[in-house]
């Protein structure tokens, strides 16, 4: 729903989509009723826009490119730089780190890895969060998260490896349904050929070596081929790029995959807790 927080919240990004799109609306001596005709969108809906009460959403952005973009893809642009805006701010530094990225090794300790989540787990994960979030903004982040995996998708594709702690898989999120769906989701996803999946049994620590207890992790190799690591511990951020340091978590990571159960142990271990026969 519009409103005068809106305007006064808006994003740079949103700003500048208003800018463009007035001015060019006026260049070619259109109303905003006009506009919001070749839109298929109402003129209230094109003035709240343009004034910030409610930025554009994904879906009239397409519309913008298709109607006023003329070729130059800047609604489309716009459209990848909103959606980052989106993400809670400690995030929004490595989403676009995370859709680039040549390859991706990842721990994960607490919950199952947000490009790996389904989105009834994501839903209840995110809806039962602390603080209590809105039933709108949990909607948002939702589909945030299930657009993030248009990355297993990408040409080129990414190389992904994931570790997962037992622990969260016998983590009931929402409920046993929720979490049954969840694992075959896993199971689906290593079935991928540029996903690895490795499970770190519960007992990894018996002998007196456990590499995994500083918690999770995302190492991440990028297009001009950097190394960085991304930490987000309670609801801070920490991107890494000193190479020593990133060598010491690189080296850990190696660690942590060392003791895990190699890739057909790690998904019979999954169908087993899902119920489905090994």
């Amino acid at each position: 729903m519009a409103s005068a927080e809106n305007k006064q919240t808006a994003s740079p990004m949103a700003l500048m989509v208003a800018d463009v799109a007035r001015t060019m609306r006026i260049q070619r001596g259109w109303t905003q009723e006009q506009l919001g005709l070749e839109l298929g969108y109402s003129a209230a809906a094109v003035s709240a826009m343009e004034t910030c009460a409610q930025p554009a959403s994904d879906a009239m952005l397409v519309e913008l490119e298709r109607v006023l973009g003329n070729g130059t893809a800047m609604f489309e642009s716009a459209r990848r730089y909103m959606r980052m805006e989106r993400y809670p701010l400690q995030f929004q530094d490595y989403a676009l780190l995370e859709q680039a990225a040549v390859s991706l090794q990842l721990f994960a300790t607490n919950v199952v890895h947000g490009l790996f989540q389904t989105e009834a787990y994501a839903r209840a994960l995110i809806g039962g969060s602390y603080p209590p979030l809105s039933d709108q903004r949990v909607e948002e982040l939702v589909q945030l998260r299930m657009e993030r995996k248009a990355l297993f998708d990408r040409e080129p594709a990414p190389m992904i490896e994931i570790v997962i702690d037992e622990s969260v898989l016998r983590r009931v999120i929402g409920d046993e349904e929720i979490m049954r769906e969840q694992l075959l989701h896993l199971v689906e996803c290593a079935r991928r050929r540029n996903v690895t999946l490795l499970v770190l049994p519960l007992d990894a620590g018996k002998y007196g070596e456990y590499a995994g207890d500083r918690g999770s992790m995302s190492l991440v190799e990028t297009p001009g081929h950097d190394h960085l690591v991304y930490l987000e511990p309670q609801d801070e951020s920490l991107l890494i790029s000193d190479p020593a340091k990133v060598s010491t978590y690189a080296q850990r990571y190696a660690m942590i995959r060392s003791q895990a159960l190699g890739p057909r142990e790690s998904l019979d271990l999954i169908k087993r807790l899902a119920g489905v026969a090994v």
